[in-house]
């Protein structure tokens, strides 16, 4: 009993405990209308609610009525609820709806501002939260570009869509606290503003006088992102303490998003200017034949890899010895998957264009290559390669002069659809000083065809069981029943044959290299590529 007993000593102090900690503000007073007890929160909402004093306004206004009712009261808006309770008592319960919309504020922020990379569209999803929490209208104008000009967005309350456009960065100095702010300056005259000095620019056509005018700045990277104007009407209240928060933390998170956004944006244009060189060719029309070809990367190593192909139509260089150089077709294969690979690929192909201003017998070229690889102060620069000079024959026939260096050999399909592996090898590049190499000479007769492929498509692993090699075997087959189709199409349907291949196990997708393809067939007509 003891022990009941001291249970219940606890239970006042519990309760008041669970009182003050709640975020709804509660009254409670007797059948006399005497505060009895007012926990914290009611007593920032509503000062001067306190013990043995009468209810306060507007507390005393509110009846008992479950639903209750919204009372502006301090500038906030206040949702009191009064319920009667036993002898005669009456609860009231206070719920903050200032601190509603501005949790509301800040989801919708967050879901917005972070929905796009694109730094217009973030400063669009910044006007449009101003403007429906906080302003009539909101405009947010970007840092001036190298032309002096600003570009600016504007949202407008009630109105579809936001607008943009641009200025010269000089109409800034128009704005009341503008230059400052987009200069960084979070303190000093950033903050609310003269309205009367607004220029004619900033507010839209028909919006009538601005009562209260807000400037704040878009903190960046280091450098601002940008300024936020926010006006209200004539006749609207000025912003209080509570909307001067929210304006803070809206200029706060849209600068973070427009910075960021603006630096993904830098990163892209810098990485499509380094990669560009590194993407598959367009490849040349060469008379006499027609070449295609298909690359795909790994699903882990995105748009480049390791794996690459080029045709080089180069012209003899003076005084260079070379009488006659034909075409050359490449297709090669270096050590690692991604962006590594793919800058070493890019190197090997530029240093072949250079290499062909002196030779163009493809075993010299390899071996030219090799020395350069092992010069190279990038480790593991290995690479496999196959090199094929195409020479027109009479009878529309096309002589294909092959050196590979540890790459797997090409296949050939003939007129009546038989396929024949070249007997060509030769030494990886990039690891011994002297490599060996066997080159041969092949001859196409009109409609056959020469395809160089790379270890990604042999070597894929996928098919009903997720675990099991594509192969040598399945290649040939797979191009056997590429007889008679133009050159495009059958590279097409190797490389779709070897996707489908990859995403038939259990998982949906087998594991993946790089794959490249790239067929010659002899005959007159047009080169197709991809």
């Amino acid at each position: 009993m003891k022990g009941a007993a001291g249970s219940a000593d606890l239970v006042p102090d519990l309760v008041a405990a669970l009182l003050e900690g709640s975020g709804e503000g509660i009254v409670l007073c007797d059948a006399d209308g005497v505060v009895t007890l007012a926990n914290a929160a009611a007593a920032r909402l509503v000062p001067g609610v306190e013990p043995c004093l009468p209810a306060p306004a507007p507390l005393d206004s509110v009846p008992s009525a479950p639903e209750g009712r919204t009372v502006i009261h301090g500038g906030r808006a206040i949702r009191i609820r009064a319920k009667a309770v036993s002898g005669g008592r009456l609860a009231w319960y206070l719920t903050d709806l200032s601190a509603a919309r501005r949790t509301e504020f800040l989801l919708e922020a967050g879901r917005r501002l972070s929905a796009s990379l694109n730094p217009h569209r973030c400063a669009r999803a910044a006007t449009e939260l101003g403007a429906e929490f906080l302003s009539d209208m909101a405009i947010v104008l970007l840092p001036p570009t190298s032309r002096r000009r600003m570009e600016w967005v504007r949202a407008v309350s009630g109105r579809y869509g936001p607008e943009e456009g641009a200025l010269p960065a000089a109409a800034a100095a128009e704005v009341p606290g503008l230059t400052d702010a987009l200069a960084g300056l979070r303190h000093g005259v950033a903050g609310q503003q003269d309205p009367g000095g607004a220029p004619d620019w900033l507010l839209p056509e028909g919006f009538g006088p601005a009562g209260h005018l807000l400037v704040l700045p878009l903190p960046g990277n280091g450098v601002p992102a940008g300024a936020i104007a926010l006006a209200r009407r004539a006749g609207r209240p000025p912003f209080d303490d509570d909307d001067q928060m929210m304006a803070r933390d809206l200029a706060t998170r849209a600068g973070a998003a427009i910075s960021a956004a603006s630096l993904f944006r830098e990163q892209s244009t810098i990485n499509a200017i380094l990669t560009g060189d590194l993407l598959p060719p367009e490849l040349p029309e060469i008379e006499g034949m027609r070449v295609a070809g298909r690359l795909r990367a790994s699903q882990q190593a995105g748009a480049i890899g390791g794996d690459f192909y080029d045709v080089y139509l180069p012209d003899a260089a003076p005084d260079s010895g070379i009488v006659e150089r034909p075409p050359l077709v490449i297709l090669g294969d270096v050590c690692g998957k991604g962006a590594r690979a793919a800058v070493l690929a890019g190197q090997v192909r530029h240093s072949l264009r250079t290499l062909l201003l002196l030779e163009s017998r493809p075993d010299r070229l390899l071996e030219l290559l090799n020395r350069s690889l092992l010069a190279s102060p990038s480790p593991n620069s290995f690479v496999t390669m196959i090199l094929a000079a195409l020479r027109t024959a009479p009878g529309d026939h096309v002589l294909v002069d092959l050196a590979v260096a540890g790459h797997p050999a090409p296949l050939v399909l003939r007129r009546d659809g038989t396929v024949e592996e070249v007997a060509v090898r030769g030494s990886i590049l990039g690891a011994l000083k002297k490599i060996s190499l066997w080159p041969v000479t092949l001859d196409l007769a009109p409609g056959e065809v020469c395809l160089l492929y790379s270890d990604g498509i042999t070597e894929a692993f996928g098919g009903p069981s997720g675990r099991e090699m594509f192969g040598e075997e399945r290649l040939r087959e797979a191009l056997a029943t590429c007889a008679g189709m133009p050159v495009e199409a059958l590279v097409e349907r190797l490389e779709q044959l070897s996707t489908e291949w990859l995403g038939g196990g259990p998982g949906g997708g087998g594991q993946q290299d790089d794959r490249a393809l790239l067929a010659v067939r002899a005959g007159t007509g047009r080169t197709e590529t991809s």
